[in-house]
């Protein structure tokens, strides 16, 4: 069995739908798994936490935690760290503290690692972080209100954050099938972390079968596809995706550049749309209470609303210098929880939501221990199919067509 810890919950969907993509039976649960929980017939778990922005401290802790819990229930062959493939981190970590946690504690010599994931236009020339055609420290991560990316270099930002030396694996080593003896180059000059550069689906299935049988790995959602295409069982995922039914709701709370559109897409087919406001009211409970009123007095014939928290960013700005940065995403991430919750409470069963916070409010606030991994709305964005019947479409926020929260609550 493959175990994958995500930092975030959007994250661990990606993952988890690219393990599934390939034919491996993915379960994914938000945390650890309630005590008794017995697993169906599986070929991967993933565990989702929420870990990418805590302190420091926190983060290694429950990473620490899910390992175990991993380990002890069936991933003895192979752990993937999953993080953003923007490589969303301050300068503290936590990318690099957590994995120098994972690595000790499973003895690992040498962590291999990419960040690319094509599918999304991320790609890693010569240790190089790309976002589309350019630099990662030039594109619109630089602005990121939480993690802004200004380096591009991805071993010096990880030395930054780690107690170990960190390398690259050039894209010459990957396309001469020589991974594995720079990894041993890599390990006798002391280096532990080594940044494997990948421009296509190619590159990362060749990194995936070279590092098939390495007890950790790390990156985003592109190497696992690449680990899982190397031991994928026949016969498993062949089956049709289920698909979701019932009434839709839409809760976006990231400000990224893609989700802003998403929003104004549904805004400008005439969807009902609600906009929380955590400057003209900073009690989450108010907000709340007069978002789910203005629900209640829909009459229905407008299509599957949209209640969001998302701001280009000036106003963004705004918010964060009136409240401070933490707070306001206190606020609105409570407020939007109680809202989901109050949304299912009164019938809805699909819940869609767009951004990494934002869906780890939503999860935590509907008490949801994890589920089935579905078919996908768009790629690297699946349905999550509960036991209690909800149907949940949880979006990183740089995900998806313009038109992907539309479309997928129609």
């Amino acid at each position: 069995m493959i175990g994958a810890i995500a930092d975030d919950v959007t994250g661990a969907t990606d993952v988890a739908v690219a393990l599934r993509r390939r034919g491996l039976r993915t379960m994914l649960y938000f945390g650890l798994p309630p005590q008794g929980t017995e697993l169906p017939e599986h070929d991967a778990v993933v565990i989702a936490l929420k870990t990418r922005t805590i302190p420091r401290a926190d983060a290694v802790a429950r990473s620490l935690e899910a390992l175990h819990w991993l380990r002890a229930n069936g991933a003895a062959r192979q752990v993937y760290f999953k993080y953003c493939s923007t490589f969303d981190s301050t300068p503290d970590g936590n990318i690099g503290p957590v994995l120098d946690a994972l690595a000790d504690a499973m003895d690992a010599p040498v962590v291999a690692m990419t960040p690319s994931s094509p599918e999304h236009g991320r790609t890693q020339y010569n240790g190089y972080l790309f976002v589309g055609d350019v630099l990662l420290g030039e594109s619109h991560m630089r602005h990121h209100p939480l993690t802004p990316m200004t380096d591009s270099y991805l071993p010096r930002v990880l030395e930054g954050q780690s107690a170990y030396r960190a390398g690259v694996v050039t894209l010459a080593q990957v396309r001469g099938q020589a991974i594995g003896p720079r990894l041993a180059e890599l390990r006798a000059q002391g280096v532990r972390y080594a940044l494997v550069d990948a421009l296509d689906d190619t590159d990362l299935a060749e990194a995936g079968r070279a590092l098939a049988e390495a007890p950790l790995v790390a990156g985003a959602a592109g190497l696992a596809g690449g680990l899982a295409a190397a031991r994928a069982r026949t016969g498993h995922g062949d089956a049709p995706a289920p698909e979701p039914a019932g009434s839709a709701a839409v809760l976006a709370g990231s400000c990224s550049a893609r989700t802003l559109q998403q929003v104004d897409a549904m805004v400008q087919a005439g969807r009902p749309a609600h906009r929380l406001d955590a400057l003209a009211d900073q009690d989450e409970e108010s907000l709340a209470r007069k978002a789910l009123a203005w629900y209640d007095a829909l009459d229905g014939t407008a299509g599957a609303p949209l209640i969001y928290s998302s701001l280009e960013p000036g106003a963004l700005r705004r918010v964060q210098e009136a409240l401070g940065t933490e707070r306001s995403a206190a606020i609105l991430e409570s407020a939007t929880g109680r809202i989901a919750r109050g949304l299912v409470e009164r019938g809805v069963t699909r819940v869609i939501s767009a951004g990494g916070e934002t869906s780890g409010a939503v999860v935590s606030a509907l008490g949801v221990p994890g589920g089935v991994i579905g078919a996908e709305a768009a790629r690297g964005v699946p349905w999550i199919l509960t036991p209690s019947g909800l149907a949940l479409l949880l979006k990183s926020g740089n995900f998806g067509e313009p038109d992907l929260l539309l479309e997928a609550s129609r």
